[in-house]
């Protein structure tokens, strides 16, 4: 049976925008694979590139994500089919940055298509400045120093600090002497079982540098054991009977063994260091080392995976081995000090967790590469070459490109004879020409007239204050005397809450509640309307303004929006709660994908609210009623089908904390405006819609399709563009 082309990105709760360059990286690949200096785009990732039966690029000029927004009723073809979406960053010359014009390029007139320069493309850097882990620590290689963490760090990260109330009787190391970058490192790893008094350690490993074991010791609990976690600590009630070891014994040994500069190492050591009641000044955690976005870690077994070439943990061994595991991490440390964060960064740690959760999905388990022997070298970096167009190396190949568009579309530079002079006729000529290209650019715009008739600055306000209102609800009445304190906690567990006021103009007192997040407006209007809250029954609606009229129809068609297929909002949960904490209670629940949990984009704390997704929607459907009523360390559950788990939920959160009026207004300004235009534009909107529904049914099975709203970067302002991509399977939907 013929493979599937396969396409990954993690975009799932990221902040994730694109520039041009990366962009092009990925079309470069699409078209060319591993030949002519092409290579895996930086930010996403493509499977059996061999077995892609065509790439189609569909540009719809002058639009930006704005307009999709705006619009996102009339795109229904576009949410319903794109499973991936992107922020892309806009450019001052759209066609020159997706072409890879600017190598002098000549028009040609004995052919059409793009004349050649015979440049190469080198690959690009561009997706490692936004690199979690080159935001954090630069590109340069520094010392080990450089890596340990602060006293700050520490605290946030819950591990035991001196002087600290709850370290009472806490055993400190006394390794005061100065840190260098020569300093001796040692991995640290224990496992744990859990007994009457909590985790208590029962085995302790430490290695040195050279990765010999200096100690592997079973240790016996002060109290008796409940569960003996098998499974993960390795530990069984035969094992520990004979032993006469106690946490103290350990304590001391440890003490005598290290070195005063000494440098613990471990994966996730403030566990480590809690269980063993011990406190020690200087540390390296490789879970934080390795930075990801949104607070998230990586696991070890995939870091000594992806990173050392080490398989760790096997399914066929019992329980976890912790001097395989203090090893590890110490290795990981050392490979990180050595290669430095540009090398690390280049290994797309990323991707290559979202190829694993793949193929484990698709029940293909390809292994995954691993990518530490390949950083050992130290390449030196190519010459700046002028970029070539890629459409160049097809022609070279014997494949023919194809660029249909409108006249006033062609890009200078690019010679063209498939030019035609509207949506329509360009529509046609695709229909023939696309399934006979292996690359195809089909360009389509609403016009200059369609788009001057909404100003950029009005539509603007317009979206934002629709968004305001349904992220706005009311509830009330309340009793004159009612306690506001009681009305924002019953409120505040389906979701963050923005704001909250009370209405004063109401004959009896109402509540004015703006949400961060849809879902929890959502949740409230359907969990606590005709409830008691504060002493009182209230009602929980929606503020009524023109624009809210159809609000009913928006959220159920986001809840069919197929990036929100097999994603679950869950509220009630504690801000203090961490991504592994949500991770060790909702682990259990069946094809668990991804989970994110959302932060504030000012304080950087995380909110009492989380996505998880599921690699099958009926998984997620399970889970909704698994987690309906859950209790989890005190605090209910309440869960929903997500409304904008995705590159919506990013982009509101911009629009939230970016100027302009915040709602209530729009009323005023739908009447003020000619009531023809608007529909007419809506009309054309849902026209072009149906067009790109068409030639995406006309495509090949196997064919990459990238939708591309280029934004808009002028002096007058700048407008971030949209991309939408997803290879065709047999179903006509974007496979992956």
């Amino acid at each position: 049976q013929e493979k599937s082309s396969c396409l990954s990105a993690a975009l799932f709760g990221e902040d994730c925008e694109i520039n041009h360059e990366q962009l092009y990286e990925l079309l470069k690949y699409a078209a060319l694979g591993k030949s002519h200096n092409a290579a895996q785009p930086s930010w996403c990732r493509i499977y059996h590139q061999s077995h892609l039966a065509g790439v189609v690029v569909i540009v719809l000029h002058e639009m930006s994500q704005l307009h999709f927004y705006k619009f996102y009723l009339q795109f229904k073809h576009l949410r319903r089919v794109f499973r991936h979406r992107f922020t892309l960053t806009p450019s001052a010359s759209f066609p020159a940055s997706l072409y890879g014009e600017g190598a002098n390029l000549k028009p040609q007139s004995t052919a059409p298509g793009v004349s050649s320069t015979g440049g190469e493309c080198p690959p690009t850097r561009a997706g490692l400045r936004r690199d979690p882990i080159i935001r954090k620590y630069g590109e340069k290689k520094q010392g080990l120093t450089s890596y340990t963490l602060t006293l700050e760090e520490q605290k946030k990260n819950d591990y035991p600090i001196r002087g600290s109330p709850e370290c009472k009787g806490y055993i400190y190391t006394e390794c005061d002497q100065q840190r260098t970058d020569s300093s001796p490192l040692f991995g640290l790893d224990c496992e744990m079982c859990l007994t009457a008094k909590g985790n208590e350690v029962t085995r302790v490993s430490l290695v040195d540098a050279q990765g010999q074991c200096l100690l592997n010791e079973l240790v016996k609990p002060e109290t008796t054991v409940v569960n003996y976690r098998t499974k993960y600590s390795g530990i069984t009630k035969k094992m520990l009977l004979p032993v006469k070891t106690r946490l103290a014994d350990i304590q001391n040994r440890l003490k005598k063994m290290l070195p005063h500069d000494a440098v613990l190492v471990g994966h996730s050591l403030n566990s480590d260091l809690q269980a063993l009641e011990m406190i020690h000044p200087s540390v390296i955690d490789t879970s934080l080392l390795f930075a990801r976005n949104a607070g998230r870690r990586f696991k070890l077994k995939f870091l000594a995976k992806a990173v050392l070439g080490k398989e760790i943990q096997c399914e066929e061994k019992l329980g976890h081995d912790p001097a395989e595991d203090a090893r590890a991490a110490l290795e990981l440390a050392q490979f990180f000090i050595e290669q430095g964060p540009a090398k690390v960064a280049e290994l797309n740690l990323e991707m290559l967790l979202t190829a694993e959760r793949l193929a484990e999905a698709s029940q293909n388990k390809a292994p995954l590469q691993p990518q530490g022997c390949r950083v050992q070298k130290q390449p030196t970096e190519p010459p700046q070459l002028p970029r070539a167009c890629f459409l160049d190396c097809l022609q070279v190949t014997g494949q023919k490109p194809l660029l249909l568009g409108r006249e006033d579309l062609a890009p200078s530079g690019l010679c063209q004879s498939n030019l035609n002079s509207s949506n329509k006729q360009t529509l046609q000529r695709a229909l023939e020409d696309v399934p006979q290209s292996t690359f195809s650019i089909v360009q389509f715009s609403l016009g200059p007239e369609d788009i001057a008739s909404q100003p950029r600055a009005g539509l603007c306000d317009k979206v934002r204050s629709k968004l305001t209102d349904m992220l706005t609800i009311y509830a009330g009445p309340f009793e004159e005397t009612f306690c506001l304190k009681s009305v924002k906690k019953e409120f505040s567990k389906c979701g963050p809450i923005q704001s909250l006021t009370v209405v004063t103009e109401t004959y009896q007192p109402y509540v004015c509640i703006q949400y961060e997040v849809l879902e929890a407006a959502q949740l409230a209007v359907e969990s606590l309307n005709e409830t008691e809250v504060a002493g009182a029954c209230i009602k929980v609606q929606r503020p009524l303004t023109a624009a809210m009229l159809d609000c009913d129809v928006l959220l159920k068609e986001l809840e069919l929006d197929v990036e929100n297929e097999g994603v679950i909002y869950v509220a009630g949960l504690k801000d203090s709660w961490t991504e592994t904490d949500l991770q060790e209670e909702f682990g259990q629940l069946k094809d668990l994908e991804a989970l994110f949990l959302p932060k504030d984009l000012q304080s950087g704390k995380h909110r009492n609210c989380c996505f998880l997704k599921f690699q099958k929607p009926e998984s997620a459907v399970d889970a909704l009623q698994v987690l309906s009523g859950w209790t989890v360390k005190g605090s209910k559950l309440r869960t929903r089908k997500a409304l904008a788990s995705g590159h919506l939920w990013r982009w509101m959160q911009q629009m939230n904390h970016s100027k302009g009026k915040q709602g209530g207004s729009f009323l005023d300004e739908t009447m003020e405006q000619l009531p023809d235009s608007g529909q007419d534009l809506r009309k054309k909107v849902k026209k072009l819609d149906q067009y790109i529904r068409k030639l995406y049914r006309s495509l090949q099975n196997n064919t990459l399709c990238v939708v591309v709203f280029p934004g808009v970067k002028s002096v007058q302002g700048s407008e971030a563009g949209l991309g939408l991509m997803g290879i065709k399977d047999d179903g006509g939907r974007s496979a992956c």
